[in-house]
């Protein structure tokens, strides 16, 4: 296939990027921001973001009188000498003659050609799904081309990593790709916290008609679970809960009301009772504290203001009014303890769990249930960790896990996230194997300590300038991408940058479709077929 020559460099600099004078003959409305690029130097090939667009003249009086629209040949004369376009070029990596892929640290000389980017060159830069190591997995294609942008989930994984952008650009969409590639690629398991019931069962499509998406139940029948705080929604929905989830009081820390503070506009001196009452009454402290008809009387007790006290019942008694939280007991149905060691086996087995919360949608239920779950599990998985690097036995290692958050920012802002146990998560990278995957539509709310270490970023079209500045905290040229991602569509575009990609990229996101759904069902029917054969 012949390369189709877009331009050449006529300036520009390492620090600030490349100038190209577009070539007369290509019409610049073909040529957008984010488009994907490739300057061919004499060592070195260089691929390249169009990061901006320019009109230029050679003389400024040619536009004081302007050709008319019938005056054609006056029109392509001035195209060819004296009116032209210029496009600003941010190289974001190099290949040299051996095809090694490295950091850009040096530029092409003058008039080096700069042509539009080829199959070849994007499965050789961002991987192919057909690779050995399974690893890539086809998140969309890059602006006017046909050829899939892949990531690697390896390396997205082992990171936090962040989903962005506004309300209605297609995050919960985004979110499902990358949980379905996990899955399908068996680079991780995943731990759902599905506020509004939209990943493990069939979903509502947006846009027109009344199209619905499958879940990831649906797709993976055999390495999904679905968890439930709600089995008659469950039901409702056409499904059945692997497991109806029951939580004891006694499991409730102190930690786990931390990140409610906002919430519940709980006063600092409310928290200090809390620990007051945590001190002496251990894991009793949240059934006694509900049990209490005298606040006054129970505020000396423990030494607390009564004011701070009663403040903290208030507040908290809202947990009474939810079926699923129970008194501890040894008898009869699950207790948290059971549904913990639950959700252990089938993590060890490579099983995703979906936790749906059912008609309990309420921002209060879903940070504290998702807080008391994952601190049980960290910790869980923080055991497994030291008794890997106790044995060093390839059995002992435990799986990855990424753990999937909403409103991110409710567990992740300044104030929580120095204190809870999702900020603890999001500071430790991959030293205990586990992972978050923040879903939010204001990083702008989310601690920049946190957001500056999400190894990947995926940001669909954002419009609050705090936000978009947000996502680029830590990023290098930052400035560069500000201008593509301003100019990204607001459904099915999302620039992608970081560790599991080699070059950040604006891509058209796949479809979530049938051709997708036949795709994942032929590797679960070679699976399927492999498994009998192996049996007999």
């Amino acid at each position: 296939m012949i390369k189709k020559e877009l331009g050449s460099i006529i300036g520009g600099s390492l620090t600030d990027g490349l100038t190209m004078r577009v070539n007369p003959d290509i019409p610049i409305e073909t040529l957008k921001t984010g488009k994907f690029v490739s300057i061919i130097g004499k060592d070195f090939t260089f691929f390249s973001l169009i990061t901006d667009l320019k009109l230029e003249v050679t003389n400024p009086d040619i536009l004081l009188h302007p050709p008319l629209e019938h005056e054609t040949l006056l029109l392509n004369f001035l195209k060819r000498k004296h009116i032209f376009a210029t496009a600003q070029l941010k190289p974001m990596v190099m290949l040299n003659k051996e095809f090694k892929i490295g950091p850009v640290k040096t530029i092409p000389c003058h008039f080096a050609q700069v042509h539009e980017a080829q199959k070849k060159d994007v499965a050789l830069i961002f991987g192919n799904e057909q690779d050995p190591s399974q690893k890539y997995f086809s998140i969309g294609t890059p602006l006017d081309m046909d050829t899939p942008v892949c990531i690697d989930l390896e390396k997205l994984t082992e990171r936090s990593t962040g989903i962005f952008g506004k309300t209605g650009t297609g995050k919960t969409f985004l979110t499902r790709l990358v949980l379905a590639g996990s899955i399908h690629t068996k680079k991780a398991v995943n731990l759902i916290f599905d506020m509004h019931s939209e990943y493990g069962l069939q979903a509502r499509k947006e846009g027109a008609g009344h199209s619905f998406v499958k879940g990831l139940k649906t797709l993976f029948s055999d390495r999904v679970a679905i968890f439930t705080l709600d089995p008659i929604s469950t039901r409702r929905r056409g499904g059945s809960a692997d497991v109806e989830v029951q939580i004891n009081y006694q499991d409730v820390s102190v930690e786990d009301i931390i990140s409610l503070q906002q919430e519940l506009n709980l006063h600092s001196t409310a928290l200090e009772a809390a620990y007051l009452i945590s001190a002496k009454y251990r894991q009793n402290w949240l059934q006694v504290l509900l049990e209490q008809t005298d606040i006054k009387e129970f505020a000396n007790e423990i030494g607390a203001h009564p004011e701070s006290v009663a403040a903290l019942y208030r507040k908290l008694k809202r947990i009474d009014r939810l079926p699923f939280f129970k008194p501890q007991t040894n008898q009869g149905g699950y207790t948290h303890d059971s549904v913990i060691d639950q959700m252990m086996e089938y993590i060890d087995k490579g099983i995703t769990i979906c936790f749906e919360f059912g008609n309990y949608t309420s921002t209060f239920c879903y940070l504290l249930i998702s807080n008391i779950i994952t601190r049980r599990i960290h910790k869980e998985y923080i055991a497994k960790t030291e008794k890997f690097l106790g044995s060093q036995k390839k059995e002992d290692e435990p799986v990855q896990l990424m753990i999937t958050i909403e409103e991110a920012h409710k567990f992740l802002n300044p104030a929580a996230a120095r204190q809870t146990i999702f900020g603890t998560i999001a500071r430790e990278m991959r030293k205990y194997y586990v992972s978050l995957l923040v879903v939010d539509q204001r990083p702008s709310g989310i601690d920049p300590e946190i957001i500056s270490q999400l190894g990947t970023k995926i940001v669909a079209q954002l419009s609050d300038e705090k936000d978009i500045q947000a996502v680029l905290t830590g990023v290098h040229n930052s400035q560069t991408l500000r201008s593509v991602l301003a100019s990204l569509d607001t459904k099915k575009q999302a620039l992608i940058l970081g560790h599991a990609v080699t070059m950040p990229v604006v891509v058209q996101t796949r479809e979530y479709d049938e051709q997708f759904y036949r795709s994942v069902s032929l590797i679960q029917g070679h699976e399927i077929k492999t498994l009998v054969k192996e049996l007999f």
